[in-house]
């Protein structure tokens, strides 16, 4: 109860600091942008006229303050600007409470979003908020990611729609050692494509919570809950003779998933929660349970929960079972408890073979959604359907 008071806390206080008394700079090219920029100081609004700027902007060390951040925005919610082209689009090294809304990244070459700590975790980048970003390419192939998040701490990403990030590689949002961050109300759209995930929390990344999202076909994996990290890229340093996991303390709640292989794989993990979420025709499993980190001192995938989610599939695309375990992990101790599982062909089907036994599982148990056929996942008025995301509580 503690640990929860103290997220719910973070939570709350970062998200009510606001820009209450700020200054306002409009620029209009890309010459004028960068000069505010080198101009910026705690409580200024940089506003980015319609049009086009180049890619490839970089900014080093901007620092606003706690209720007093250095807010990048557009002038015009009507006609945001879009920054374009580029290895990245832009790209913030050791940024301090600094928000970012209503802008439009598209085509780059590499990276739509970079946020870093510039290398050293002594001094995290800490206090961004990114708000109502679009953030698009077309076609790209390999390990290009929508937003690239490393060593990121007390940041929030909210009302942003990510879509056509690496096919075969990418994320739409990419965290290598971040700590304390809320993703929420998010869009993610993408291919069913082999190796590209829609959110990935690795490199020691702990204490996120992914809620109210919705993922759209976003990559093989929806939600990759850990992964695989080279030894030098975790944040916090690795200690010699330590345990170490990819994650851990992983919250994804709320969010409603259609297709993907797997809507969700806890890979390296220590300690996550995947509840109330609406899960509906995914392609393979409904979960899989992985260790890809195999390094002295890792610990096996485990303590995972998955309870209260609606999980609708088709028999064609379900893999026997419906919940894939991979070798070094530690299945036995993972919880299933309430949830809905429905075989649209084959209800009599419909229950899954879990590591360890189902508390109160619903099976075969048909769930009325007001237009599935159009991506309306919404539980239909009166159908008495207690989990699923229309079910989590504010």
């Amino acid at each position: 109860m503690l640990i929860e008071m103290k997220r719910i806390e973070w939570l709350l206080v970062f998200a009510c600091a606001s820009n209450v008394d700020a200054a306002d700079v409009t620029v209009r090219s890309a010459a004028e942008f960068r000069r505010a920029v080198a101009e910026a100081t705690p409580g200024v609004r940089i506003l980015l006229g319609p049009g086009n700027y180049a890619g490839g902007f970089h900014f080093a060390n901007l620092r606003g303050e706690t209720n007093r951040p250095i807010v990048i925005a557009a002038a015009d919610l009507a006609k945001p600007p879009v920054i374009s082209g580029g290895g990245t689009g832009m790209h913030f090294t050791d940024p301090a409470f600094v928000e970012l809304h209503h802008l439009t990244f598209a085509a780059w070459s590499g990276n739509g979003l970079n946020i870093d700590d510039g290398g050293s975790f002594d001094t995290p980048a800490r206090g961004v908020v990114l708000h109502g970003l679009t953030v698009t390419n077309i076609g790209l192939k390999g390990n290009r990611d929508g937003i690239k998040l490393s060593g990121l701490v007390d940041f929030r990403i909210e009302g942003c729609t990510i879509e056509g990030w690496g096919i075969g590689g990418g994320s739409g949002i990419d965290m290598v050692g971040c700590h304390r961050g809320l993703i929420t109300s998010n869009v993610f759209r993408h291919t069913d494509s082999t190796g590209s995930t829609g959110v990935q929390c690795k490199g020691g990344t702990s204490r996120i919570d992914i809620q109210r999202n919705r993922f759209e076909n976003a990559g093989g994996r929806g939600v990759n809950i850990g992964g695989s990290t080279g030894l030098p890229f975790f944040r916090p340093a690795l200690k010699p003779g330590g345990e170490h996991r990819e994650a851990q303390d992983i919250r994804v709640e709320g969010n409603t998933f259609m297709g993907s292989s797997a809507p969700v794989a806890f890979v390296g993990v220590d300690g996550a929660v995947v509840r109330f979420n609406t899960i509906y025709r995914p392609k393979r499993w409904a979960l899989r349970i992985l260790q890809e980190n195999n390094a002295p001192g890792f610990i096996s995938s485990r303590n995972g929960e998955f309870t209260d989610n609606v999980v609708v599939f088709h028999s064609s695309e379900w893999s026997t079972g419906g919940v894939n375990i991979g070798a070094n992990t530690a299945p036995q101790s993972f919880k299933f408890a309430r949830n809905w599982w429905h075989c649209l062909d084959q209800p009599a089907r419909s229950k899954p073979q879990l590591p360890t036994p189902e508390t109160d599982g619903v099976y075969g148990k048909a769930v009325q959604f007001r237009d599935a056929i159009k991506g309306d996942l919404r539980v239909a008025e009166g159908a008495a359907v207690t989990a699923g995301a229309h079910a989590l509580k504010p």
